[in-house]
């Protein structure tokens, strides 16, 4: 896969795609609609970060290419891309469990905090992209 180089786009599946784990510079892009939701994403080597309609839903340190984006009331899913490892964050329902799958493995269950952030590594360096799913229990 490749970086997204207009920082956020939507796809024909629905899904959005978003973030440049490449960038030297740190690049935002707000104001992006999809799906009647006003999205708001910052990229660069170091961070990625994407909010949804001013709220918290997605962040990697370091930076990460994420394409194929879905959310729905009982899941998550996404493939991530970078250069390192990478510790996500995903804004979920409060006080739930989910089940986490990282490149097909379960990684176990995992309880969200009181202000639903969900967060999991990821081992990116020598695969370069992995599929993430977290699945509301």
């Amino acid at each position: 896969m490749a970086v997204i180089d207009e920082l956020l786009r939507s796809e024909s599946n629905g899904n959005i795609s978003f973030g440049n784990h490449e960038l030297a510079a740190k690049a935002k892009l707000e104001d992006y609609e999809h799906a009647g939701d006003m999205y708001k994403v910052k990229t660069f080597q170091g961070i990625t970060k994407l909010e949804k309609n001013g709220l918290f839903l997605y962040e990697s340190v370091p930076g990460t290419s994420v394409h194929n984006f879905c959310e729905s009331e009982n899941s998550i899913s996404f493939t991530v891309e970078g250069s390192q490892d990478a510790q996500i964050t995903v804004g979920a329902a409060d006080d739930s469990e989910y089940e986490v799958i990282v490149a097909g493995e379960s990684a176990g269950v995992m309880k969200t905090n009181l202000s639903g952030k969900l967060s999991v590594s990821v081992e990116l360096e020598g695969f370069g992209e992995v599929e993430v799913k977290m699945i509301k229990k």
